[in-house]
């Protein structure tokens, strides 16, 4: 069972406070540190510093770690053009020595895109699949040919499709709870299926919608790694759990209900619960970027009995 320590640093998280995290992740022993891809912070938050750039503070975090993957939860679509987005993720993965990953979305947070100056096209899924389709073709492509690509949003006339990643193949993670295209999108191209943030109902119908687009297109459901990203918030007793509420604005109710809340002993059999429903790679969702207490006893005492 991977854990997998993923933070939203647009609320509020300048590069060493990423550093600092992702060392604790991994000498904590984490399989992964994880950041989302955003350019403005959401709800009350003051967001301050102000944001980082996900690929910049992995190509970072690449030369400052040794052990851990690294990657996205979602890189969007619409901030970076596919043979660019190509080239800087095989960049970084030769810079890490090949532990990077892809988690590649079509982008959906109109605010950021305006206060930014970057264009929020309608088509995003469309212009998403044909991303897909350009960063796995280029990468693909052997060393000494040339990858050309005539699509409706975009053309690569003779890319001599480098430079490599160090990786064979990049794991690419493709994400989300759309009923038809999603799961196709998956079946297509991804290595894993991200689910974020949702019910044991719904990841477990989402994860069999992928398993049949996967075997319709000639792949066994079990070729792609089945994953859940779910906020986390876990303490020794009640007063623990609470005092990590209320630093991130949440009730412990609903994080209860909706996240992996509550103490170790709960926490695990919630873990448990989506492993039964398909899941076996968690992405920890933590908000309080400050609180390395809170990734310790979460390795101590929630990793411990999973593996």
């Amino acid at each position: 069972m991977d854990l997998r320590i993923f933070t939203e640093p647009q609320q509020g998280a300048d590069y060493d406070t990423l550093l600092t995290v992702a060392k604790a992740t991994e000498d904590l022993g984490f399989d992964a540190f994880f950041r989302s891809d955003h350019y403005l912070r959401m709800g009350t938050v003051d967001g301050l510093p102000g944001p980082t750039d996900a690929w910049i503070t992995l190509a970072g975090l690449a030369r400052e770690t040794k052990r851990i993957r690294l990657g996205t939860l979602m890189t969007a679509g619409t901030f970076r053009l596919p043979g660019v987005l190509a080239i800087q993720v095989a960049q970084v993965d030769q810079m890490s020595g090949g532990r990077v990953e892809l988690g590649l979305g079509a982008g959906w947070f109109e605010e950021e895109h305006k206060a930014y100056g970057i264009p929020f096209p309608k088509e995003k899924f469309a212009r998403l699949e044909e991303q897909l389709a350009i960063v796995t073709g280029l990468w693909e492509t052997p060393v000494g040919e040339e990858f050309s690509y005539d699509g409706t949003y975009y053309q690569l006339e003779k890319s001599p499709a480098l430079p490599k990643p160090a990786q064979r193949k990049v794991p690419v993670l493709v994400g989300g709870h759309g009923a038809t295209r999603t799961p196709r999108l998956a079946a297509r191209y991804a290595d894993e299926f991200n689910i974020p943030f949702a019910s044991l109902e719904d990841t477990r119908r989402q994860f069999g919608r992928v398993r049949a687009a996967a075997e319709a297109v000639g792949r066994k459901g079990d070729d792609l790694v089945y994953s859940n990203a779910l906020v986390a918030c876990v303490g020794k007793d009640d007063a623990e759990v609470a005092r990590r509420a209320a630093a991130i604005g949440r009730d412990v109710a609903e994080l209860k209900a909706n996240g992996l809340a509550g103490s170790p002993a709960e926490v695990v059999d919630k873990i448990g619960r989506y492993a039964e429903a398909g899941a076996s790679r968690f992405y920890l969702q933590l908000l309080d970027l400050d609180d390395l207490d809170h990734l310790e006893i979460i390795s101590s005492q929630v990793q411990s009995q999973l593996s």
